[in-house]
């Protein structure tokens, strides 16, 4: 699998725990398992996930303050030449410092990384300065078909794949061992940042109903942002029993392994890191149907309509009551995971993809 002298560079705002961004540690820490050279850059904020970067992988650092930070083009634009980088695969919105190298004459190869999580409201998406600049982008990465598609429609790059975002599983470490608070019969969790699109009040909604039949505690576990959205969401927290907020988490392997159901009850998404989590958990699964969700589950979840919270609660309630369904689709979903979600199937990809550029 040894791509003789090729140097590749993943490009991320920040560190902190984010689809967009566990996926740049996972794409520089398993390059690193195929041979390359792997390097990542971090523009603006370190966070808890350079905690999970490989020892092998060389570390960047650019502490970018502002928009057009004359420090941090210059900082990246060394980093690049210095180092002999042929790729630099830019995740998310740290495309556009990366351009001003390219502009600037450094010669090297761009990918942009699409990670958008807004997939069923992309009417809506703001064209401009992306359309503008992506002139510059020598290939496009999308996380479900429909970002493909509305790349190749949009933007000037025609070298577009869709490539299924993935895991590496970690070997589970008892020492590390966090437990889950309160006790209940069945524990549901739901691992996503305080956002309007992820539908907390739906889900909210359904768990108060849940509750009147049921012993069951809710475990939420994502990065709020201390607005509006969140205060209104910490009053409810706070007025549910056996409702229970852990913050953002660099590692939520230690809980998913003591819960029961996992839930994502979003109104958008790309493609849901979390969902891979809850598969190598061998969690039974209650998800909306938006987004790549329906694709990376198969059969083995109940998809539901979003902003719906009576579906919501049906489909939660039959997984209670019946603990063979809850067993076979979490080790049905975990089998499915590894084939298809796994590091072994996409990096193969993603280098012949890189060779044709």
């Amino acid at each position: 699998n040894k791509k003789a002298g090729m140097k590749i560079l993943q490009l991320i705002d920040t560190l902190n725990p984010g689809g967009a961004e566990r996926m740049a540690v996972n794409y520089a820490n398993s390059l690193v398992e195929f041979g390359i050279e792997s390097h990542i850059c971090v523009t603006r904020e370190e966070g808890s996930f350079k905690d999970k970067l490989a020892p092998d992988i060389k570390y960047h650092f650019l502490k970018k303050n502002y928009t057009l930070d004359f420090s941090a083009f210059s900082k990246l634009r060394i980093i690049i030449e210095k180092n002999g980088i042929d790729i630099v695969h830019a995740h998310g919105s740290s495309w556009f410092l990366v351009v001003c190298c390219k502009l600037s004459g450094s010669k090297f190869k761009l990918i942009w990384h699409d990670h958008y999580g807004k997939s069923e409201f992309l009417q809506a998406r703001k064209l401009q300065p992306l359309q503008a600049f992506s002139r510059f982008f020598d290939g496009i990465i999308s996380v479900n078909i429909k970002l493909r598609e509305w790349s190749l429609k949009n933007l000037k790059s025609k070298k577009v794949i869709f490539l299924n975002n993935f895991i590496v599983p970690r070997d589970f470490n008892p020492e590390n061992f966090i437990k889950l608070n309160g006790k209940a019969d069945y524990n549901l969790i739901s691992v996503a940042n305080l956002r309007p699109q992820k539908a907390y009040n739906t889900l909210l909604q359904m768990f108060e109903q849940l509750s009147e039949n049921h012993n069951v505690a809710l475990h939420i576990i994502g990065k709020n942002f201390q607005d509006p959205y969140y205060e209104n969401l910490q009053e409810k927290f706070e007025k549910l029993e056996n409702c229970y907020y852990y913050g953002e988490q660099p590692d939520i392997s230690y809980y998913l392994k003591q819960a029961d159901i996992g839930i994502l009850a979003s109104n958008s998404e790309g493609l849901p890191l979390v969902l891979l989590e809850y598969g190598n958990a061998a969690l039974p699964v209650v998800c909306t149907n938006v987004g790549q969700c329906a694709e990376v589950l198969g059969e083995n979840a109940i998809l539901v309509k979003p902003e719906n919270a009576d579906s919501l609660l049906k489909a939660v309630t039959m997984y209670i009551e019946d603990p063979v369904l809850r067993k076979s689709n979490g080790s049905n979903l975990k089998r499915r995971i590894e084939k298809h979600y796994h590091e072994k199937e996409v990096i193969p990809k993603y280098l012949e993809f890189c060779k044709t550029l």
